[in-house]
């Protein structure tokens, strides 16, 4: 089921028990940032929060912790929202592989009700505010930033929806953090190099596919707007910007087009990341906002990030395991059972596997290192066998207590790259990665006493079945 736009999905989250309202007045510091990180305090099945009273701006309503819970996150595809969690993701996977779907263009979309493009001043139109205490200024951090390859310009594949964090520098500047891993970095140096400035598109209060979408690790050529019709069953509408002729979210509740200018860096930061650190503050490009589009009376969204869980862990768990799962299923079709990378977004990834031969598990921790993903993230990769569920925590405990051998199944690779956010990195953007091997050994390994694995009781599995149903009378 498709949503209309971010309206629909909150009204869906309203419907379903999944929304609280806060109708009491708030101040937007430190109120928004203390009642987000409390919400994802209180355990995974927790609604969304919809302040509709914020102090010193009338009007204004603040979205926070849409995609904070897995039954939020069920919703979010359409789904039942107690569907299970290895459920979510089977489903998710089935509808990854549909890519592509074809999207349906528009001529008009709601956002472009209100038009600024003179005297722009962010500080009027957005409701501004730190999420966490030592932030170094306002974050704008759910929206979805649109770009495009500048010597490809017409591929539409190539055109990147991504979710970057932008600082707001000055009544029309914000400024951008493109991780040198991600699409828009590449965009960034093809148009520097040209001595051009970058076009952009920045789109707020997006409808949640679109929004999993932009954090989802895809190829470099695959369209975030057709793998969006993937995930949500049907074709996803967009509609072109006015300055840009970049293809915008057709439900955004706000835009914002600009450029990112050629050469000019400014110090940002720092910023409490989905590590559960502050980045520090480094030298990033400026966006010169140019116009603002934006319906009227917007409902604003905002992420609150920090010590994991919060809702950026729901929001780019499954969409962060399944990419990696595809991808090592196009390696080892017959093997690959599962993957489960939700751990501080893929910095550590666990994989079930089958195993044809010694050492067969070791060769699959590599490929995934080198997947698009891997390459800026995993740096942590646990490998259990086919009957270890990567989900379950405790099996995975189990796997690695009696399986792992450390002179053995331990293996370090020096020196491999990895997102400067790591706070582990040194330097940043450089790190050792690890692969843990926690499968059973296969033949020509011939170590440990592995030939007596305890089975279930027979009928373990009907007992399964009948009490899941008493358990939901």
């Amino acid at each position: 089921m498709a949503y209309r736009d971010f309206r629909d999905f909150l009204k869906t989250l309203e419907n379903e028990g999944q929304l609280l309202n806060i109708n009491e007045e708030v101040m937007p510091e430190p109120d928004l940032g203390s009642a987000a990180r409390a919400i994802s305090n209180l355990g995974d099945k927790t609604p969304a929060l919809l302040f509709n009273r914020i102090n010193g701006y009338h009007n204004a309503r603040i979205a926070m912790n849409v995609i904070g819970s897995w039954p939020n996150h069920a919703l979010m595809m359409g789904l039942p929202k107690n569907t299970p969690l290895k459920e979510q993701f089977f489903e998710f996977a089935k509808r990854y592989g549909q890519f592509p779907v074809p999207v349906q263009r528009e001529e008009t979309a709601p956002f472009q009700e209100v038009e600024i493009t003179d005297d722009i001043n962010l500080f009027d139109i957005l409701p501004l505010f730190r999420l966490n205490q030592s932030d170094g200024g306002f974050y704008i951090d759910k929206a979805v930033v649109v770009s495009c390859d500048v010597e490809d310009p017409d591929h539409f594949g190539k055109q990147n929806v991504g979710i970057y964090r932008l600082q707001v520098k000055g009544k029309d500047r914000l400024g951008i953090q493109p991780v040198p891993q991600h699409d828009i970095a590449i965009h960034l140096r093809q148009a520097e190099e040209r001595g051009e400035n970058l076009k952009v598109a920045i789109a707020l209060g997006n409808e949640p596919v679109i929004t999993t979408v932009a954090a989802t690790p895809l190829l470099y050529d695959q369209s975030e707007y057709e793998m969006a019709g993937a995930i949500q069953g049907e074709p996803y509408k967009i509609v072109k910007a006015k300055d840009t002729d970049l293809d915008l979210p057709w439900g955004a509740e706000v835009v914002l087009e600009g450029e990112i200018i050629a050469g000019e860096r400014e110090f940002e930061g720092p910023f409490g990341e989905f590590t559960g650190h502050y980045s520090g503050g480094r030298s990033m490009p400026i966006i010169k906002i140019n116009r603002v589009c934006h319906r009227k009376n917007p409902i604003f969204e905002y992420l609150y990030l920090g010590m994991p869980w919060t809702e950026i862990d729901y929001m780019m768990g499954l969409n962060t395991c399944v990419p990696l799962y595809q991808q090592l299923k196009e390696a080892f079709p017959n093997e690959i059972v599962a993957v489960n990378a939700m751990y501080t977004h893929g910095l550590l990834a666990i994989i079930s596997t089958k195993s044809r031969y010694g050492g067969f598990a070791k060769a699959v921790g590599m490929r995934a290192l080198t997947t698009p993903h891997g390459l800026g993230y995993c740096k942590m990769v646990i490998v259990v066998d086919e009957d270890v569920d990567p989900f379950n925590l405790p099996q995975v405990m189990w796997a690695l207590s009696t399986k792992m051998h450390a002179k053995h199944d331990a293996v370090i690779i020096p020196d491999l790259s990895v997102l400067p956010l790591d706070p582990g990195s040194e330097p940043a953007g450089i790190t050792h990665k690890m692969i843990l091997d926690a499968t059973t050994p296969t033949a020509p390994e011939t170590r440990g006493h592995y030939s007596q694995p305890l089975d279930s009781p027979l009928e373990t599995e009907k007992w399964e079945k009948i009490l899941k149903v008493m358990l939901n009378k």
